[in-house]
Formats: C-alpha cells, structure tokens, sequence
C-alpha cells in the first residue's frame, strides 16, 4: 500500500476544554488541522464580529494549524421539518461564511436519516433545503458535507445525485457505518467517490441491529420500546465506539481506498466518548502516523 501523506485533523470540541485550549491541545498531540463546532456559544457566527473572526484566523494560524472544516450539526431532524428548513438553511449558509472566512471551505452536517420512500413528502423536504443548500455553497465556493452513518452509502449516494452541482457532499465517518447500518465503509468509498470532500476518523463495533431511525430519530417512527432502546444506546449495548484499532473499522483497506479514488483532504479524529480524551486523541495520531 502506496504510503499516506493526507495531514490530521482533530475535532478540537473532543477535548472537551473550550475552543483556545481545545486548539493548544490539537497542536501539542500531533495535528496539523483542526475542525470546530461552530453552532452556538463562542463560534456561533452570529457571536463572532469580523475583527473576532480575523483574530480567531491569526491564532489558529499562529499555532501551525489549518481549519480542516466547521461542524454546522444543527440537531433535530436534520432537514426533515419544513417549518422548521427556513432558520437552518439560513442559519447553515451563515456557518459556511464564517468557515469560507476562517480559511476552509467545508461545513460539516446530518441532514436527518435520509427515507427510503423516494416519493414521499419527508424526502422532498429534505431534497429542497439540500438543494438550496447546494445552490448557495456551489456560489461561494465551498460545500455542506454530509456526515455517513444514518442511511447506507447506497441510498446516500441516490438522494445526492438528485441535487444540482456537488455543493452538499460528503464527510465520510467509516465508524458510522459498522456501528449503525452495517454498511461496508471500503465499498461505501467507492459509492461515494465523487462526493467525498472530508473524513473522519474514528472506530467502533455493532453489538445488536438497530434500525438508524432509533439511533438518530426521524419524524413518523416511534420505536415501541424507545426508553429501552435509549438505555441501551447509552450504556454502549448496541454498539461502541473505541480507540482507533480496537473495533471492526478495517483501516489499512479504508486508506487504501481513499488512495484508490484520489483523496486528498484531512483525516479528521473524533472522539466523542471516553474518559480520557487527549490520551486517546494522541495515541489516534499516532495511529494514523504508522501509515505514513
């Protein structure tokens, strides 16, 4: 296997320690970008005056660091509310200014799990925001990247090639894929090839099937046992995420398949469980450096 040379980045929220101390510790293990949630508190765009965002640009570049994207996860449904699409898409355009002004042209999202009913109305309300999404990204230069997990690759793949221009794309998140649908992360690179704009990357195993819509909810499904299934998913019964190399994530078949199709951006380190954050988002750098 042709050695990696795609840089790191970490989620600097997985520190759980605030924004500047979150970009210290990025840089004190190892990465050489960075990706932020930029949603609410201090990177919410509309928190942030221009003299702030110039500051901000000057002390992530001061560090060494690039911004490999902004998280712009508004929660909820994803875009599966009509009502509700007008706020997030406007709010989802202003994340992707503040990332275009910040030096990246990538935000990352969930847009709900995306139905398997192509002509239902939940689809073509999803399909719309998307669409406006992809309009107002493809305009300004950059993309919405939407992260894998809630639906196969295949079905994800059929929902973006009915949008116009590649402006919603995707984050690709292999552990999403064996944790919640099972899919294939190496077959679902290839599916997506075209539309791959930022990764992650992050491990994990499926204990139980589970259908995506108890994991990530969607409006019209109600589980018959969903306090059970929410304490199930809390306490890691479903599935688990782990420390890169511990799960059923096949990494030296995943890099190679990004090689395969030509990718060249970050492989971004998430974290979103565990005790001991920096130790496990240092040892993943170094994970990742044996491949080099």
């Amino acid at each position: 296997m042709t050695k990696l040379t795609n840089k790191i980045g970490v989620i600097v929220d997985s520190f759980g320690v605030g924004v500047r101390e979150g970009l210290r510790k990025a840089k004190g293990v190892g990465a050489e970008g960075v990706q932020i949630y930029a949603v609410k508190g201090e990177m919410d765009p509309a928190a942030l005056s221009p003299a702030a965002r110039k500051e901000l640009r000057n002390y992530i570049s001061g560090l060494g660091l690039e911004i490999s994207a902004l998280c712009g996860d508004l929660g909820g449904h994803g875009f599966q509310i009509k009502q509700e699409n007008v706020h997030k898409v406007e709010k989802s355009k202003r994340i992707l200014d503040l990332a275009v002004e910040l030096g990246t042209q990538i935000v990352t999202t969930h847009i709900g799990v995306v139905p398997e009913d192509k002509e239902g109305a939940i689809y073509h309300t999803m399909l719309e925001a998307c669409e406006e999404l992809s309009v107002y990204a493809n305009s300004v230069g950059g993309y919405f990247a939407i992260e894998t997990g809630p639906e196969t690759a295949e079905r994800l793949k059929g929902f973006l090639d009915n949008l116009s221009g590649k402006g919603v794309s995707v984050n690709f998140d292999p552990a999403n894929m064996v944790m919640v649908t099972g899919d294939d992360p190496v077959r679902g690179v290839r599916l997506l090839r075209d539309y791959i704009v930022h990764t992650h990357v992050k491990d994990g195993v499926r204990h139980q099937i589970v259908d995506p819509r108890a994991v990530y909810g969607s409006i019209g499904f109600d589980p018959m046992s969903h306090e059970n299934i929410a304490t199930m998913l809390a306490e890691g019964k479903i599935f688990e995420e782990l420390p890169l190399g511990e799960g059923k994530v096949d990494f030296p078949a995943y890099f190679a398949a990004l090689q395969e199709i030509g990718y060249k951006g970050y492989l971004t380190i998430e974290r979103e469980v565990g005790h001991h954050p920096e130790v496990d988002i240092r040892k993943a750098v170094e994970f990742i450096k044996a491949y080099r």
